[in-house]
């Protein structure tokens, strides 16, 4: 990799902080020393998250003029959208959006865009997800922006929805049911992998797009990664291998044991039937680091856990859009862990009035 400017001079623009990736991505780039601006349809969900150095920009990518303001001085711009958990058709939002980020980095002489995106191949019959993802990438490389796209394998990380439906199917089922997708080949990849990644994708030679394919060490499947998960966790599963399990009755099925929207979950399971493994190596040439395996992966995880309630998790962008939801409690190891919280206009005096009156304190 060629380093081509120093990091206190680089002015980086970061969507999707509200989210699972894009909120461990603005820690790291705090802590390395990046000049960070984020820009959020909510600002107040960032405003305990962020250091007194960062930015925070109220902005929508489906509303163009919005962009304009954010988009002033910036060197860098990340592009951590996306729109699976709308209600709406969410193809025509992500490529509007895409459409206006582009359009607006193209205008403000942005130095390169750096996207996350799914792996995949042109050649799947894919689902429209991953399609989407495919056309959202293809829209920031046409903009005339250099443009890094790391597509992305499963992604290995406490609060990530893949770890988290593997989680709850293992620690809740003894005996499961499993369609054909969990035999599905893949290339799991762990958060801070994917992060190292991201962060290095500044700095990395450019001269005008480039596409990145990103996986583990490990070639396995969310069976293998189950099977993974159990033995470390010490749990004892039965997986029997059933060929008629629809993706719509497998994400209803989902929906009753993990905390996945239906809707979400039968937009993951339309993904996840197809192959995620990396066929062209050039990110393990062009960039000075391995990825670890899946049982390093897990096993870190694993080790973090106490680590969680400073952490991110999918669910946060989800709320980001809207008023906060509660989805049930998270269970690590031994540990059942319930987040809930609700926005009131009082002091904290007057808030933790009724605490001392519930306790006797």
């Amino acid at each position: 990799m060629t380093e081509v400017s120093n990091r206190a001079t680089k002015h980086v623009l970061l969507t999707g902080a509200t989210g699972y990736v894009g909120g461990r991505l603005l820690k790291e780039l705090e802590k390395q020393g990046y000049r960070v601006r984020c820009i959020t349809r909510r600002p107040e969900h960032l405003k305990s998250r962020i250091s007194d150095y960062t930015e925070v920009v109220q902005g929508d990518v489906l509303a163009a003029e919005s962009l304009k303001s954010a988009f002033k001085d910036i060197d860098v711009a990340y592009y951590l959208v996306h729109s699976m958990g709308s209600k709406a058709a969410f193809e025509e939002q992500d490529r509007q959006a895409a459409t206006n980020f582009s359009s607006a980095a193209r205008e403000a002489h942005v130095q390169r865009i750096i996207y996350l995106g799914g792996l995949s191949t042109d050649s799947q019959i894919l689902s429209p997800h991953l399609r989407s993802r495919l056309e959202v990438g293809r829209i920031l490389r046409e903009s005339g922006v250099p443009t890094i796209e790391v597509q992305s394998s499963i992604i290995i990380g406490s609060g990530s929805l893949s770890f988290e439906l593997i989680r709850k199917l293992v620690e809740r089922l003894p005996v499961m049911i499993t369609p054909k997708w969990v035999r599905v080949k893949a290339q799991p990849i762990f958060i801070d992998d994917v992060l190292r990644y991201l962060i290095r994708a500044i700095d990395a030679f450019l001269e005008k797009n480039r596409i990145y394919e990103i996986g583990g060490a490990d070639v396995t499947s969310y069976s293998g990664i189950m099977e993974e998960y159990g033995r470390q966790r010490g749990l004892k599963r039965l997986m029997i291998p059933v060929p008629l399990l629809t993706p719509w009755l497998s994400s209803l099925w989902l929906n009753l044991i993990t905390p996945v929207y239906a809707r979400i979950g039968r937009k993951l399971i339309d993904s996840i039937r197809y192959p995620t493994v990396v066929k062209n190596n050039d990110a393990l040439k062009d960039f000075d680091f391995r990825p670890i395996g899946i049982r390093e992966a897990i096993s870190k995880v694993l080790q973090k856990e106490e680590q969680y309630s400073n952490e991110t998790r999918w669910s946060d962008s989800l709320s980001s859009a809207g008023p906060v939801r509660s989805w049930g409690g998270l269970k690590f190891g031994n540990r059942i862990v319930d987040h809930r919280s609700l926005t009131v206009k009082t002091t904290p005096e007057q808030a933790f009035a009724p605490i001392q009156k519930c306790f006797n304190l």
